[in-house]
């Protein structure tokens, strides 16, 4: 088995045989401290970092510095100054339209990575950009919650953390990612960056709009007399199901907004199954149904299953 919360202990390919990680061994940059940021910032504290956090308001730094998320936070970007590694967990729109004195600030050849939920795009921006090494990654560890109070430790623990290198990554950077995302316990993986793309728009954007489609549908459906009891029993199988549904319509609209095409498939393929669904139970085929039910059923554990664990970095002797 490939080593999780041990990364400590693994070489940075820049500094070559025997360094410390990178995270560990020069100040970490968080710009932006909410779910992601900040429980970055959380875990990295946790485990002996330097953390410097980067936000827009100054009521912003005031909290995120009560809560702890980092152990400087401040609204000027020239405290990143020293910083080796630097996380981008800004929502898309800022993301792919930077502040021009965050560009300024980051310090010649650091090693920069973002939180995006697309990398096309983010690549589009980022990639080629000149004196910093940037690794676009992913960790899938979103929740209902936003801004400064939703940081919580361990929110990475076990969850795929997704990196999309392309020939101009920078091996070096690529590995001082992997041993940021591996020392707060995420699960390291690889890809081209349009099939994570299109691998989200299945497993992550399309169930938001899925979601919010039920939750139309139910309210639409109890509408007059049956409003009180249609939502006095919705229950457990229906939060589960709604959950991303009722979380930020900001995110929601930008993941569709900058995944248009993949998400267009995804709809399609979604669609093709609710109509077969419908014809199900118009025609009363319930052994069809059954059999429908019993696919989905044995399909599900592979998708909630963590795949196999990523081959160990290969360091220059």
């Amino acid at each position: 088995m490939e080593p999780r919360l041990k990364a400590a202990g693994m070489v940075n390919q820049r500094q070559g045989e025997g360094a410390v990680p990178l995270w560990q061994h020069r100040p970490v940059g968080l710009v932006g401290l909410g779910l992601i940021g900040g429980s970055l910032g959380l875990d990295l504290q946790a485990l002996g970092a330097d953390v410097r956090g980067l936000v827009h308001r100054e009521s912003t730094a005031v909290r995120a510095r009560e809560r702890g998320l980092a152990g400087t936070v401040s609204t000027d970007p020239v405290m990143l100054v020293d910083c080796g590694l630097v996380v981008i967990a800004l929502p898309l729109d800022r993301l792919l339209a930077p502040d021009p004195a965050l560009l300024a600030a980051l310090p010649q050849d650091a090693v920069v990575t973002d939180v995006g939920s697309v990398k096309g795009p983010v690549l589009e921006v980022w990639g080629q950009r000149p004196g910093i090494r940037f690794v676009a990654s992913h960790p899938m560890a979103g929740m209902a919650a936003a801004g400064v109070e939703a940081g919580e430790a361990g929110l990475f623990r076990d969850r795929p953390w997704v990196a999309t290198p392309v020939d101009a990554t920078d091996p070096g950077a690529l590995a001082a990612v992997r041993e940021l995302a591996e020392a707060v316990g995420g699960r390291w993986l690889t890809c081209a960056p349009a099939d994570h793309d299109a691998a989200v728009a299945l497993i992550s954007h399309l169930p938001v709009l899925v979601s919010a489609a039920l939750l139309m549908a139910a309210d639409r459906g109890g509408e007059g007399p049956l409003t009180a009891l249609v939502r006095g029993l919705a229950s457990s199988g229906f939060a589960d199901t709604t959950r991303v549904g009722g979380g930020n319509p900001d995110l929601g609209t930008l993941m569709a907004r900058h995944n248009r095409e993949a998400l267009l498939v995804a709809l399609a393929l979604y669609r093709q199954e609710i109509a077969a669904l419908e014809q199900l139970v118009q025609a009363g085929d319930w052994p069809e149904l059954h059999r429908f039910l019993l696919r989905t059923h044995e399909l599900r554990p592979a998708f909630l299953a963590p795949p196999e664990p990523a081959p160990p970095q290969e360091h220059p002797g």
